[in-house]
C-alpha cells in the first residue's frame, strides 16, 4: 500500500494499480470503451487513463512510446504540432508488471479542444507503455495534465480550484504499481 491511495481493481479485476485517492472513476458518468479505464481528479482537469491496445509489432520498443504518444495526440485532435518531449525506459526491477517484454515512459506537450469545441488547452501528456508482445498487447498509462486552460473552455471553471493536483510522482507510481492479476483478459 503506498501513501495517498489504494490499489483499484482495473477490468474487473484482471489489473489492478494504485491511484491517488481523490480519483473518480469516470465510468460512473459516461460510457468508457471496454478496453479503458478513466479516471478524473474531482477539482482539476487531470485524468489517467489505463488502455488496452494491439500490440504494435513493426514499432521498436524504444519507438513505442513516441508512436503511441502521436497517435493519442491524433486521437486527441491535437492543433498543430505535438511534441514529444522525452522518452525514457522504465527499469523492469521497479514495476509490478513483470509479465511486461519493456516498459516506457514519454512526455509530450498538446494544444487540444475539449468535446469538439473551439477553445484550445496546453497539455502535458505523460505516457506510459508496457509491452506484452505473448498477449499482443501493449498497455497504455496516461496522465492528461493541463497547463493552461482557455477561458472559453468548458473546463475553465474547474481550473480555477487546483486543489491537490495530481503529480508526477502519483503518475510514476502508478506506472510502478500496475499488476496483472488475470492473463485471461487477453483472451
Amino acid at each position: 500500500m503506498f501513501p495517498g491511495g489504494g490499489s483499484r481493481p482495473l477490468f474487473g479485476g484482471s489489473m489492478s494499480a494504485v491511484f491517488p485517492s481523490n480519483a473518480t472513476d469516470v465510468s460512473v458518468f459516461r460510457d468508457i470503451p471496454d478496453n479503458q479505464e478513466v479516471f478524473a481528479h474531482a477539482h482539476t482537469d487531470q485524468s489517467l487513463i489505463v488502455e488496452l491496445v494491439e500490440y504494435q509489432a513493426d514499432v521498436a520498443d524504444p519507438d513505442a512510446a513516441r508512436f503511441h504518444l502521436e497517435d493519442i495526440a491524433g486521437s486527441n485532435g491535437a492543433v498543430g504540432a505535438s511534441e514529444v518531449t522525452g522518452v525514457l525506459e522504465l527499469p523492469r526491477a521497479e514495476l509490478s508488471l513483470v509479465e511486461c517484454s519493456s516498459a516506457w515512459q514519454a512526455t509530450g506537450a498538446q494544444r487540444v479542444a475539449k468535446f469538439n469545441e473551439e477553445a484550445q488547452n496546453a497539455v502535458t501528456v505523460h505516457l506510459g507503455v508496457f509491452r506484452l508482445p505473448q498477449f499482443s498487447t501493449d498497455v497504455l498509462i496516461t496522465f492528461n495534465d493541463p497547463q493552461s486552460i482557455s477561458p472559453g473552455s468548458s473546463s475553465a471553471a474547474s481550473a480555477e480550484a487546483h486543489r491537490e493536483p495530481w503529480t508526477l510522482q502519483d503518475f510514476q507510481r502508478l506506472l510502478q504499481t500496475v499488476t496483472l492479476n488475470d492473463p485471461g483478459l487477453f483472451g
